[in-house]
């Protein structure tokens, strides 16, 4: 579904099967592997349906039988899949099991508290960006877009591509804006747009931390 608000924006709000895979994302009582194997699924579903956006060309195939016309993507040969970690690994996974040709960018990116939303980039692997490449950054959760703003300048330092792609799971209106207004050509896909944020940036109704949720809480201080 393209939204009405936004240029370039897309939700599957329209496909039942996303939408019961984000319903057992949302519920509180699922617990890690499950998550993490919901992250993959939705992952792996979202660039099948972004395949349908990309350059095909028509080539001659040779059955046993006969000759008959069949279709590569071509776009799918020049992916740049940037990696936001923690929470997008299981995401990433997913994508790349049908985006099989890819280079892939890893950017740890860590928000700061309300209400600066600071962002501290202290590790960056990111591969030379080509003009024929779809960059596909992969983050569970648009919340204030503060982040994904901060890694869309960092990769654009690395070569100027063909197409921007943003792939979450949730979106806030209030990110989307952000966004949109810092960078118009990015295209963004997430499987539904949420109501708004919090006072503290989070996501409402929301599905909680995706990297707590995936992977566990982290300690809040250093073991004794």
């Amino acid at each position: 579904m393209k939204a009405e608000r936004w240029d370039g924006v897309y939700s599957f709000e329209d496909s039942p099967f996303i939408m019961e895979i984000l319903t057992g994302l949302r519920d509180e009582r699922t617990g890690p592997i499950a998550f993490r194997k919901g992250l993959v699924k939705l992952g792996r579903y979202m660039a099948y349906e972004i395949t349908k956006t990309m350059e095909v060309e028509r080539v001659p195939v040779k059955t046993p039988l006969e000759e008959t016309e069949g279709v590569i993507v071509k776009d799918r040969r020049n992916v740049v899949i940037i990696t936001v970690l923690r929470a997008a690994i299981p995401l990433m996974e997913g994508l790349i099991k049908v985006l099989d040709h890819a280079r892939v960018g890893i950017v740890s990116a860590s928000r700061g508290k309300a209400p600066k939303f600071e962002i501290e980039m202290n590790y960056v692997k990111i591969p030379k960006i080509r003009p024929e490449d779809t960059v596909i950054i992969a983050d569970p959760m648009i919340a204030t877009g503060s982040t994904l703003i901060r890694v869309l300048e960092e990769v654009k330092r690395y070569g100027r591509a063909k197409r921007y792609v943003i792939v979450g799971v949730l979106a806030a209106p209030e990110g989307i804006e952000r966004i949109k207004r810092a960078f118009p050509e990015v295209e963004i896909f997430v499987a539904k747009v949420d109501r708004e944020l919090n006072d503290r940036g989070y996501i409402l109704p929301g599905l909680g931390d995706a990297g707590d949720r995936a992977f566990g809480a982290p300690l809040t201080s250093s073991p004794a």
